[in-house]
């Protein structure tokens, strides 16, 4: 037994919307409204929290390379100091360094008044591709040693001076670095003299006291209480340009 159910009647109006006709009365759809939309500020300085794409756009434009400081100014990054100025390193000062351990009666302290490690690590590494060039890996060796004499002449010539000793570690390690020179130019040279003969014991040990007296002469220059102990200093020094002299030789 089936039961039928009064249903109303749907009616659609010309506009397109569908409406309900419930108890007479037709009851329309609500418009959607749109969805919350942030303030814009009109004064915004940063174009992408305007939130309007041509603007962004607009204020973006302009020469590359120019920016704006924060005071207001534009910031021109040719103005900026080069790279390696701001590491540290000045090859300027470096070649300065260097060309005065060429002459061992003339060295000349000046430059070396102001230490620093930029050009012992550049002789350090020419050191290391000579002696692999031989044939010999001795990267981690020549920089044990080169710590190693640091601190030993440092502790010698504190020693020597006493309470009138000035020198710190850095500049020590400066001034061993640059003198270290010698050692370069004879690792060098040995890749062209013949292995096991006198003359290649003779050449080193015409720099080793190449290197032994620039080393002697800058360390009583840069520091005080030196002088009177010259004699000890340069043996101390002669004993670590000895070292590195031997890692050549042998």
């Amino acid at each position: 037994m089936s039961r039928e159910f009064a249903v109303p009647p749907v009616v659609f109006p010309s506009g397109g919307n569908p409406t309900v006709a419930t108890g007479g009365n037709i009851q329309q759809r609500r418009a959607p409204t749109a969805p919350f939309q942030p303030s814009r500020p009109s004064n915004s300085g940063i174009p992408f929290m305007s939130f309007e794409i041509g603007s962004a756009a607009t204020n973006t434009a302009g020469t590359i390379g120019v920016g704006t400081g924060p005071l207001g100014g534009a910031a021109n990054f040719d103005d900026e100091e080069p790279l390696l100025v701001e590491l540290g390193i000045h090859p300027d000062q470096i070649w300065k360094k260097t060309k005065s351990i060429l002459n061992p009666f003339r060295v000349n302290p000046t430059f070396h008044k102001d230490s620093d490690l930029s050009g012992p690590i550049f002789l350090y590494l020419s050191f290391c591709l000579f002696q692999l060039l031989a044939g010999k890996i001795q990267f981690g060796v020549i920089l044990g040693w080169i710590v190693v004499s640091s601190i030993f002449l440092y502790i010698v010539f504190n020693m020597l001076a006493g309470r009138h000793g000035n020198l710190d570690l850095h500049t020590c390690t400066s001034v061993i670095g640059y003198c270290l020179l010698p050692v370069v130019i004879l690792s060098a040279v040995s890749l062209f003299v013949p292995q096991n003969g006198a003359i290649r014991f003779g050449i080193a040990g015409v720099f080793v006291i190449w290197a032994t007296r620039a080393c002697t002469n800058l360390m009583v220059a840069v520091a005080d209480g030196g002088e009177e102990h010259r004699g000890l200093i340069a043996y101390a020094c002669f004993l670590i340009y000895t070292l590195f002299s031997l890692l050549v030789i042998f």
